[in-house]
């Protein structure tokens, strides 16, 4: 059955979460090996099983042809059903819900931190960029916390603000989130 080889063992479950969580990002063996604390062989078995399974693809690097990145195939039939399951395993679907849309105001909202890495982290770090009312936000993040089990941290941007030198500042891989049906990426 599908379902079975998509999820068995911890750490393809790992590397599914990090490839679906920020599905523009590329990832790479020694960089894989690091994150998630394993030997290469065992990440270098998991990447081509969900190869063979055409969850993910292969990208050579056009400086360096020894370098393999890979990426997830959001070609595939099953991408966004799969991406929801773990946007449900990591408590984003009740954000998005319970916070985001509530809000109204906001233009972008990116999901940054550990999270977007793809790694499990005990925090939500999210940036907002719009005109938020604080004390609304505040109550409703107070809300969400209990529901997903995780504490929410937010750094707030207006428009004006927000520009590609504070994302640069920030350093760290950023997701923008789907606020709406005509936003792009989820």
């Amino acid at each position: 059955m599908v379902l079975d080889n998509i999820f068995s063992g911890k750490i393809r479950i790992a590397l599914l979460t990090k490839l679906l969580l920020n599905p523009a990002s590329k990832v790479y063996l020694r960089g894989l090996e690091r994150d998630l604390g394993v030997s290469s062989n065992t990440v270098r078995l998991e990447l081509n099983k969900l190869q063979e399974m055409h969850l993910i693809e292969v990208q050579e690097d056009s400086e360096n042809t020894k370098v393999k990145n890979y990426v997830v195939n959001q070609g595939h039939p099953m991408f966004k059903t799969l991406r929801g399951i773990i946007m449900q395993f990591v408590g984003l679907d009740q954000i998005v819900d319970q916070i985001i849309k509530k809000l109204g105001n906001l233009d972008q909202v990116y999901l940054t931190g550990d999270l977007a890495e793809g790694k499990n982290s005990p925090f939500v770090d999210l940036v907002l960029v719009g005109e938020v009312d604080k004390p609304y936000l505040y109550q409703l993040i107070e809300k969400a916390e209990p529901l997903i089990q995780k504490k929410i941290r937010v750094g707030i941007y207006r428009n004006s603000e927000f520009t590609e030198s504070i994302i640069s500042q920030l350093g760290i891989k950023m997701e923008l989130l789907k606020l709406n049906d005509n936003s792009s990426k989820i």
